[in-house]
């Protein structure tokens, strides 16, 4: 048996079992209005799939190092990867500390374990699928499905142009994007980071909005998101999923494309502190307050660097800045007057103006 009598285990509020401990702490998640619905399910299926099935019956007085490993950590390894078995052990080590703090039990049996104390191995980053020399041919395959599936092409362009995540792509709308401040804001309920970030809107992504909007009104769409389901909601997850099943026939993933995007950023001598914040990953308070006082004009000078490497490959096709110029330049009134045009709001309708 895994324990000894539960009835004889000392106990605080009735909680004898890690089974116990696990309902309370699931149930708690499912409730956290701060955890995204992603951040939930994947905790459930954790707790229901793996953590449950092996430690249910376990007396939270016999948890120790040894009770861990021959029942979880070892038995796992074998059957799943171990970055998630890192996060099914973090879980655990969560829920033992939230229940000592609020007083549910009388001591942590977690206390001072550690991940790398069952294993030594390390656990390395998946390599992109996806390599700078490959993005050519990637631009021709978007063109092509920008003709024929705008939405598909449009979300997998949003994610590459600017390394953002698929969940917080997938939500944007349209009051979000301001042509005339030149700029993209993800709220923090849309992102993993659960921070707001702000990303410049290059030449080139506000001529490729413009032609997505005018697409979506073209198919009598005019909703207030990117990225439309048949609803008239956003894209779900498994919907945005889709779309790179469709893209990447098994080739790469979504994720492959922020991949590739950072390690083309290195390539190109973009610093690396202004990556992270492109990126939008978490950062230290010093790192925060510098974001919004000092970075804003280096990440949009990243970002006018990067498009300006993808114009290269076959990204100017598609937004066709070029060519909207070309003929803003011929029919404009400061053409007539010999003058040439100013800037995008010539062309570019955007939200703000409504």
């Amino acid at each position: 048996r895994l324990l000894r009598s539960p009835a004889t285990a000392p106990v605080v509020s009735g909680m004898a079992t890690v089974g116990q401990l696990l309902d309370w702490y699931g149930d708690r998640m499912a409730r956290d209005r701060s955890l995204s619905a992603k951040r939930k399910a994947g905790a459930r299926s954790a707790i229901g799939q793996h953590l449950k099935p092996r430690l249910d019956d376990l007396a939270i007085v016999d948890v120790n190092a040894d009770a861990l490993d021959k029942h979880l950590m070892w038995p796992c390894q074998a059957e799943v990867s171990l970055s998630y078995l890192r996060q099914m052990f973090a879980l655990l080590l969560t829920a033992f500390r939230q229940a000592l703090q609020l007083g549910l039990i009388d001591r942590n049996p977690m206390a001072g374990m550690r991940f790398n104390d069952f294993t030594k191995a390390k656990i390395l980053p998946k390599a992109s699928r996806l390599r700078d020399v490959q993005l050519p041919e990637l631009m021709r395959q978007l063109a092509q499905a920008f003709e024929e599936a705008p939405g598909d092409a449009m979300l997998a362009l949003m994610m590459l142009a600017h390394g953002t995540r698929i969940g917080e792509t997938r939500m944007a709308r349209w009051n979000e994007i301001s042509l005339a401040a030149a700029e993209w804001f993800i709220p923090a309920a849309n992102a993993k980071t659960r921070t707001e970030h702000r990303l410049p809107l290059t030449a080139q992504v506000q001529a490729l909005l413009t032609r997505h909007r005018a697409t979506q009104q073209a198919m009598g769409y005019e909703g207030v998101y990117l990225f439309p389901n048949r609803r008239g909601l956003c894209l779900s997850e498994t919907q945005a999923s889709n779309v790179f099943k469709r893209l990447g026939q098994g080739e790469w993933t979504s994720h492959d494309l922020r991949k590739v995007s950072r390690s083309t950023w290195t390539d190109l001598g973009i610093d690396g502190h202004i990556g992270e914040m492109l990126l939008n990953h978490k950062l230290g308070k010093i790192a925060s307050t510098y974001i919004h006082t000092q970075a804003m004009q280096q990440r949009r000078a990243a970002l006018e660097k990067w498009h300006a490497w993808l114009d290269r490959v076959g990204f100017a096709a598609i937004h066709g800045l070029t060519k909207a110029l070309f003929e803003i330049s011929q029919n404009s009134p400061e053409a007539t007057a010999g003058k040439a045009p100013s800037d995008l709001t010539a062309f570019v309708i955007s939200e703000d103006s409504k």
